[in-house]
């Protein structure tokens, strides 16, 4: 079955610490992030923090469960554990540059069956483009 993967990125007027530290606080994203319906902490332990996550893809809601892997204030990346997908990997980075933070997001999502380019667009735009624009919009505001 075919994988997807893409790569988006922005750049955001904050620290690369302020990114990842909005970012790790798993409960408050769906009080900001317009896909994420529920963001709940399972475990944390030595190998990182266990979250289950319901994202609304737009055409369907999705669920799916990660260990959040976290070099802070670098990285932060995942395991896939389980969900509505064959396989799941992704991470955001964060480079401090001259006007904030380059902050880039990179996806990739194996669905177990070929889904149409519509419908990877549209979970594509919910996944990952939303994910950047309601940090930025938290963030800057």
């Amino acid at each position: 079955m075919p994988s997807y993967g893409e790569c988006h990125s922005t750049v955001i007027r904050a620290s690369p610490e302020a990114c990842f530290d909005a970012l790790t606080d798993y409960e408050a994203l769906p009080s900001w992030q317009g896909a994420v319906r529920s963001a709940r902490v399972v475990e944390r332990d030595a190998d990182g923090t266990v979250v289950e996550f319901e994202v609304d893809a737009k055409l369907k809601r999705v669920r799916y469960r990660l260990r959040q892997v976290e070099e802070r204030p670098d990285r932060l990346g995942c395991e896939y554990l389980g969900g509505d997908f064959r396989d799941f990997s992704g991470e955001w980075r964060f480079v401090a540059d001259g006007k904030g933070t380059r902050v880039e997001l990179e996806l990739h999502i194996d669905p177990g069956r070929l889904v149409p380019r519509p419908v990877r667009s549209a979970i594509s735009n919910a996944v990952m483009s939303r994910a950047l624009a309601d940090l930025k919009m938290y963030l800057e505001a």
